[in-house]
C-alpha cells in the first residue's frame, strides 16, 4: 500500500499521543503530531493526505486554521475534533467544508479511525474518476493519439472507427516505434468498455517461467514463493481490455493455454481448480509478420485465426510523407513547453534533413531526435546540424530490417524516388534497373 500521511493538531500532548498511537496501528499511516496551528502550517509542504484539528488551540481557533489549511492545500480533508457539543458550531464548520466533526469522548479514537477510512475510500474513488476522465478525454481522441494527415494514417483512423463499434479482437501490426499501444488505448477509451480497465502486457519483457502466472494468476502455494493468491493480468482486465504486445514472442506451450482461455472465456489460476469467467476485449500487437511465423511453425495457426480479428497495420514513419514535419512540430512544442524553452522554429534545411531520413526507429526515434535538437539549437531555431541521426548508414538500416527481398527492393526504390523528386528515369539509372520495373511496381501499388 502507498503511505498515507496524517497530521494531528492537538495542544493536549497526552490526548494527541493517544490519537497518534491509535492511528499508527495501521502500518500504512505516517502520523505526525503538532501542538499548535503554526507548527502545522509550517509543514504543509509535506503534502499531508489528511489533517485532524483540535478546535480550541492556544494560537488559533479551529475554523481559522481550517481556512489557512485550505488556502495552502484546497484538496486536503480536515476533521475537527472538539470538546464543544454546541450543534451550531458543528453545523457552521460542516457548512465551511470540513469533512467531519467529532466530539472528544471515550469513543473519539474509534470514530476517528472509521472517519479516516471513509474519507480515504472517497479520495481513492475521486482519483480513479479523475484518471478515467483524463484517459477518456482529449488525450485519446483518435486525431490526438495518432498525429498526422497522410492517407495512410487516415486509413488507420478509419479502421479504428470500425474497431470501437464492436468487441471484435484487434491485431495491430507495424514496426517498432510506430505507436501500436497508443492505437490500442485509443480504441479502448473510445469503446463501450471505456469505463473499465485497460491492461497492457509486453510479452517480450516477462521471463518465460513467469508468463503463465503473470497472465492467469496463481494460488497460494502453487510454487516456491507463492505466499498468497495473486490474480493475473487477464483477471485484472475483466470487463475491460487486455493488450498483449509482442504476441509473437509467446512460446508454443503458452500459446495453447492462451488459445484455451480465449475459446472458453475462462481461466484457471496456476495451482488452482476454480474456473474464473472472463469478459474481456483482446488487442494484440507485433512487429513481426504473424502469418510468416505460422508458416515457419513458430506460431499456432488456430491461435492466429482466433486473435487476428480486425487487422490494423501502422505504416512506418518513412512512408508518411509530411506527417514527419507535423509530428516534429508537435514534439518540439511539447518539449519546449515542458522545459520552458520558449518558441523554437525548425529551419528549412533541418526540415529537408528530416524528410530525407529513413527513421528505422519510427515515431519514437523522431521524438528523441527532436528533443535533442531542441537542447542543441541556439537562438530559437533548429538547424540541420542540430538534427543528429542515430544511424547514418542507410545500407545497414535496410539490411537490418527483417523483410523479404521484394520488400527491401520496394523500400530502396521508394527511397531513391523520393530523393530524386519521383524522377523514374534518374532513379532507374542510379539503381541500374529497367524503368519498366519501376512502372510495373507503381501500377501494382507497391510504390508510393
Amino acid at each position: 500500500m502507498i503511505e498515507y500521511t496524517i497530521f494531528i493538531v492537538e495542544d493536549d500532548p497526552w490526548y494527541g499521543e493517544i490519537l497518534r498511537y491509535h492511528l499508527s496501528l495501521n502500518p500504512d499511516y505516517n502520523v505526525s503530531l503538532f501542538g499548535t496551528g503554526k507548527e502545522c502550517l509550517s509543514k504543509m509542504w509535506m503534502q499531508p493526505d489528511l489533517i485532524t484539528v483540535d478546535f480550541s488551540l492556544p494560537d488559533i481557533t479551529g475554523d481559522k486554521l481550517f481556512k489557512k489549511i485550505k488556502q495552502s492545500n484546497p484538496n486536503v480533508p480536515v476533521i475537527i475534533i472538539s470538546g464543544q457539543e454546541d450543534i451550531s458550531v458543528a453545523v457552521n464548520l460542516l457548512k465551511m467544508g470540513v469533512d467531519d466533526y467529532l466530539i472528544k469522548d471515550d469513543s473519539t479514537k474509534d470514530l476517528l479511525w472509521n472517519s479516516i477510512l471513509r474519507i480515504r475510500e472517497t479520495q481513492t474513488l475521486k482519483k480513479e474518476v479523475a484518471y478515467l476522465r483524463e484517459e477518456l478525454g482529449y488525450k485519446y481522441a483518435f486525431e490526438k493519439s495518432i498525429i498526422g494527415q497522410s492517407e495512410s494514417i487516415k486509413n488507420v483512423f478509419s479502421m479504428m472507427e470500425k474497431a470501437v463499434k464492436t468487441n471484435i479482437n484487434i491485431s495491430i501490426t507495424g514496426e517498432t516505434g510506430t505507436g501500436k499501444e497508443l492505437v490500442a488505448k485509443a480504441i479502448h477509451y473510445n469503446s463501450s468498455r471505456k469505463g473499465k480497465k485497460f491492461i497492457a502486457v509486453n510479452m517480450a519483457a516477462i521471463p518465460q517461467e513467469l508468463i503463465e502466472s503473470s497472465l492467469f494468476g496463481h494460488e497460494k502455494g502453487a510454487f516456491t514463493g507463492a505466499v498468497s493468491r495473486t490474480i493475473g493480468k487477464f483477471e485484472e482486465a475483466n470487463g475491460g481490455t487486455i493488450f498483449l504486445d509482442e504476441i509473437a514472442e509467446l512460446d508454443m506451450n503458452l500459446q495453447s493455454k492462451l488459445l484455451r482461455v480465449l475459446q472458453e472465456r475462462e481461466l484457471v489460476r496456476v495451482g488452482g481448480n476454480e474456473n474464473v469467467k472472463l469478459d474481456i476485449r483482446l488487442i494484440v500487437a507485433t512487429h513481426k509478420n504473424l502469418s510468416e511465423e505460422v508458416r515457419k511453425g513458430n506460431f499456432r495457426e488456430d491461435l492466429f485465426f482466433r486473435i487476428m480479428g480486425l487487422p490494423i497495420k501502422l505504416p512506418p514513419l518513412r512512408e508518411r510523407g509530411n506527417d514527419i514535419l507535423i509530428l516534429a512540430k508537435y514534439f518540439l512544442e511539447s518539449f519546449s513547453n515542458a522545459n520552458n524553452l520558449g518558441p523554437i522554429q525548425i529551419s528549412k534545411d533541418a526540415k529537408d534533413k528530416l524528410l530525407n531520413y529513413y527513421f528505422p526507429g519510427n515515431v519514437r526515434e523522431l521524438k528523441a531526435m527532436i528533443d535533442l535538437a531542441a537542447v542543441l539549437c541556439e537562438n530559437g531555431e533548429i538547424k540541420a546540424n542540430d538534427i543528429v541521426y542515430t544511424n547514418t548508414n542507410k545500407a545497414d538500416i535496410f539490411i537490418a530490417e527483417q523483410k523479404t527481398l521484394r520488400e527491401h527492393t520496394k523500400d530502396i526504390i521508394n527511397y531513391y524516388l523520393k530523393q530524386n523528386n519521383n524522377d523514374i528515369n534518374k532513379t532507374a539509372k542510379l539503381l541500374d534497373i529497367g524503368k519498366s520495373t519501376i512502372y510495373k511496381m507503381k501500377q501494382d501499388g507497391e510504390l508510393n
